[in-house]
């Protein structure tokens, strides 16, 4: 992770409303140097500790259906970075070519495997892999596809001056989520009308609050929120 001056972010993010935030981040550039280390130090811990998982998950989802392990999809992160995400595959294959790109609860595109490691975010656990190379961080806005990516207000755009996150306080709030879109016409259009812009008033809040104690925090609300 590197926090950029502000005349080396790109263009795009480049307004008034980033600004403030950018400001507020530059402020505490040594604390974002700590959370760079701190997300090295822990993921290479936890891949060591969950290699066994790893295995386990792996062979329930081959026995299960057909399709690889693990599902990688292109997802934005800091400045606007394209990457690929990492997470095992809870989905039949080629799910986002015959349905939306957000999920809702009882989607037949969920395998039986899928849908119980996705209740306790056991499909996340790749995502280590994301965090060791630099593209995510333990915490921060989860990464978005392009086309909700697009759709960003100026202000929304601040969130991509950090490196999207595993878990954060919006991804507790709406750990839920997909209760909530069961009963829309329209999933594409609730999730980027109705839950993104609520989701997103979390996100710059937590930029306005950001420390790593901050941060550890919400990391052990995260585990508390998973299993209670």
């Amino acid at each position: 992770m590197q926090f950029r001056d502000w005349d080396d972010i790109p263009e795009f993010m480049q307004n008034e409303a980033v600004r403030k935030y950018y400001d507020i981040l530059q402020k505490r550039r040594f604390s974002l140097v700590l959370k760079r280390f701190f997300d090295i130090v822990l993921s290479i811990f936890m891949i060591i500790i969950f290699i066994p998982v790893f295995l386990v998950i792996s062979v329930w989802i081959k026995t299960d259906s057909e399709g690889p392990v693990f599902y990688r999809q292109e997802r934005i992160t800091q400045y606007g970075k394209i990457f690929r995400i990492f997470k095992f595959r809870t989905m039949v294959i080629n799910a986002d070519k015959i349905g939306t790109l957000v999920t809702a609860q009882n989607d037949i595109r969920i395998t039986k495997v899928g849908r119980k490691i996705r209740k306790i975010r056991l499909d996340e656990i790749p995502q280590l892999f994301n965090i060791l190379t630099g593209d995510m961080s333990f915490v921060g806005t989860r990464p978005e596809v392009k086309k909700y990516v697009d759709v960003y207000t100026d202000e929304m755009k601040a969130t991509l001056l950090l490196p999207a996150g595993v878990t954060s306080m919006a991804s507790i709030a709406y750990k839920d989520e997909d209760n909530v879109l069961k009963a829309a016409v329209d999933v594409d259009e609730v999730y980027r009308k109705e839950i993104l812009p609520q989701k997103m008033d979390w996100n710059l809040d937590e930029i306005r609050k950001f420390s790593l104690f901050h941060e550890i925090k919400i990391m052990l609300k995260t585990v508390i929120s998973v299993f209670s």
